[in-house]
């Protein structure tokens, strides 16, 4: 594995990642990296995570085959560095996901499971860890650590303490949390201001929301706007309010700030501005691929909506839309470093745009996550900021959770023995190249052919377990696109992948 110069990217050369690099080209790279370090800073760093939901490892600017412009991104990468492979996630599932990111634990040891599992009251949080060693830690928006607890509330601030931030506001669902449901009235923030902002407004965006969820064909399938105006939009409202938390925290201690956006994950519910950005006549509409390996079915589930097709035509309207989703998180992107930059912050702060999870958009039949394909477990993982070297690619693999044990390495706290999550720091300061020799994810689904499945993967080969009727080896080097089983033709990397299994 090897961190490289940006360079133009082919779709090929995108989805293959870079090959294992020779002892003279690894040599040359660090070379390089030495005098292309980011700011030095003396201080502890702030961090600053902006985080979408669903956002696909592919679906980014620098990749040729996907027309959806991402300019702020493309700036970070090119003052940091840019995890060419993404990051892969422990579990492809929001709250599994994320718990293995604040507990810095893989998918069998974070304590959720499923989606509705409550994050263990007992086991501290890396959130918890920098407060306890001085920062100011805040969180707004998705944060999906309390899913099956049923416990919301309008000030935003439940298990606050339990989760170690210092100041929160969990913003509630894209639909107000049962607004119109007895008691009649605001349960979340978001949905309190809607209400004072316009009651018939919030009961038009909810009954709106409910028939785009009413069947999972509605959920990606109903692309045309939300009657929500631009500034009300829920990722808007989001990101506004994460800049008030930034502005209240004391100018005595470093802080983190974890920016957790709804979009892109569907419903596919864009405003009237960004829906004219993709359905405009400077758009070119052909240019967004179908879903590859796809027969147009749906395949969500075992038993639901089995059967069901989209056209083309609306293939393109969804991708348009997904897009757009990116694309204004991509805009919130630079303001948020323009603010920073405004505080004399930027220079000290390091930022990270990542995901909790894939989406597979019609690809192999899938839609959503859960699966253990590369466009469900992998997501964008770019990381800019003080010590870290400038415009380089990694092809290192790079697991999601690897961030918790990283922001405690920079702080200066000490990362728990107990944790399976690794810095990234020695990496981004280019001391080093290489990082894991595999990454996994794990789910528990009744997508599962077999009501779950692990998932492996090292730099050329990813082998599964669980989720087809057989074990599944793909060759991602020659098969990026994960669409033929050759666990028959290498019994040796089977076997040894199976080891690694065993001994995880």
């Amino acid at each position: 594995m090897r961190a490289t110069p940006r360079r133009r990217v082919t779709r090929r050369s995108f989805l293959t990642g870079t090959a294992a690099a020779s002892a003279v080209g690894l040599s040359a790279a660090l070379s390089r990296r030495a005098g292309a370090v980011g700011p030095r800073t003396t201080r502890r760093p702030n961090f600053l995570f902006l985080v979408p939901d669903q956002h696909r490892y592919d679906w980014i600017g620098r990749n040729p085959a996907i027309p959806v412009p991402t300019p702020n991104l493309d700036r970070l990468a090119a003052r940091g560095m840019d995890f060419s492979r993404g990051a892969t996630v422990p579990s492809p599932l929001c709250g599994p996901a994320r718990s293995c990111l604040a507990s810095g634990m893989e998918y069998e040891n974070c304590g959720v499971a499923r989606n509705r599992d409550p994050y263990p009251a007992d086991q501290p949080t890396f959130f918890r860890h920098l407060r306890d060693g001085g920062y100011h830690t805040m969180a707004v928006g998705k944060i999906d650590l309390h899913k099956g607890s049923g416990g919301r509330s309008v000030d935003g601030r439940l298990f606050m303490e339990e989760w170690g931030f210092s100041d929160m506001l969990i913003t509630g669902p894209k639909n107000g949390g049962g607004y119109s449901s007895p008691p009649v009235g605001p349960k979340t923030p978001y949905s309190a201001y809607l209400h004072e902002t316009d009651p018939e407004l919030m009961l038009r965006h909810e009954a709106d929301f409910n028939r785009r969820r009413a069947t999972r064909r509605d959920w990606w399938g109903i692309t045309e706007p939300t009657p929500l105006p631009d500034e009300h939009y829920k990722d808007n409202y989001t990101a506004r309010t994460g800049l008030e938390l930034l502005e209240r925290a004391p100018d005595a201690k470093p802080w983190l700030l974890m920016v957790n956006f709804n979009g892109p994950h569907p419903p596919m519910d864009i405003t009237s501005r960004m829906a004219r950005q993709y359905r405009g006549p400077n758009r070119v509409v052909e240019a967004f691929p179908q879903p590859h390996h796809s027969t147009g079915r749906r395949l969500e589930g075992q038993s639901t909506d089995q059967g069901l097709h989209y056209t083309p035509e609306h293939h393109i309207h969804i991708r348009q839309n997904y897009s757009a989703m990116v694309e204004n998180l991509d805009r919130w992107l630079g303001i948020y470093e323009a603010r920073l930059a405004e505080r004399g912050d930027l220079d000290d702060t390091v930022v990270i745009w990542v995901s909790d999870h894939g989406e597979m958009l019609g690809d192999h039949d899938w839609w959503g996550k859960s699966v253990p394909y590369r466009a469900s477990t992998n997501v964008p993982l770019v990381m800019a900021g003080p010590d870290i070297v400038q415009g380089e690619q990694s092809d290192a693999l790079v697991s999601f959770m690897d961030l918790a044990a990283t922001c405690l390495d920079f702080a200066g706290v000490p990362v728990p023995d107990t944790y399976e999550s690794r810095s990234v720091k020695p990496l981004l300061a280019g001391e080093r190249a290489d990082h894991r020799d595999c990454v996994r994810s794990a789910l528990v689904t009744k997508k599962a052919a077999h009501g779950r499945w692990r998932m492996l993967a090292d730099p050329r080969y990813k082998l599964i377990d669980g989720f087809f009727e057989n074990r599944t080896l793909f060759d991602l080097e020659r098969d990026p696109m994960e669409t033929e089983n050759v666990a028959a033709a290498n019994p040796g990397v089977v076997a040894r992948l199976e080891k690694r299994f065993a001994s995880a």
